[in-house]
């Protein structure tokens, strides 16, 4: 299964590891569910519309 990740406003590049991360802080259990697929969707998945702010300054 794929993950949406890649569209996500949570996954961001993080400097110190020179890679995309998410910043969302999971906890042992949700990161666990995560990984092992067991979960269908992330709940902290938030699109990353980049016009979104454009769009509110109308």
């Amino acid at each position: 299964m794929k993950s949406n990740c890649d569209c996500c406003m949570n996954y961001i590049y993080d400097e110190d590891y020179e890679c995309m991360t998410c910043a969302v802080d999971l906890d042992e259990d949700e990161y666990a569910g995560f990984i092992s697929q067991s979960e269908r969707r992330c709940p902290y998945f938030r699109p990353g519309d980049e016009y979104s702010i454009v769009r509110k300054q109308n």
